[in-house]
């Protein structure tokens, strides 16, 4: 099992794949890191050498925020938009929708489970 960035990445899934289960890097990103290391695409992970893998992390290192340092960033993000007093960050400080959505009905996976209300006769 090799690991990346702090991560255990599969041995039996191909490079490209395999790199998407660090936080932060998608498809697009998996690609560009397979190309920039000059890996045939069908390359997989437990095919790799050492001196490859090793070229992955450096690439990663020099040219991705990735895992703890973008989560950092992530949540400072959030803070500095509550901290402000925004729109946005109203809503994220009540744990609402901040893009938009409605709350009327839906939006059950940002409130969370329905809470009775005190005294509300359920219709017959």
């Amino acid at each position: 099992m090799a690991r990346i960035a702090g991560v255990n990445i599969p041995t039996n899934k191909r490079v490209e794949i395999a790199l998407t289960y660090i936080y932060g890097i998608g498809r697009t990103k998996a690609r560009q890191i397979r190309e920039a290391a000059g890996l045939p695409p069908e390359r997989r992970v437990q095919d790799l050498t050492d001196a490859e893998v090793m070229q992955i992390r450096q690439i990663i290192d020099k040219d991705y925020r990735i895992e703890g340092e973008l989560r950092r960033e992530t949540s400072m993000n959030i803070k500095r938009l509550m901290d402000l007093g925004c729109y946005r960050g109203l809503r994220h400080r009540r744990r609402l929708p901040v893009r938009g959505q409605r709350t009327h009905t839906n939006a059950r996976t940002r409130k969370g489970p329905a809470r009775p209300i005190a005294g509300k006769k359920k219709a017959v």
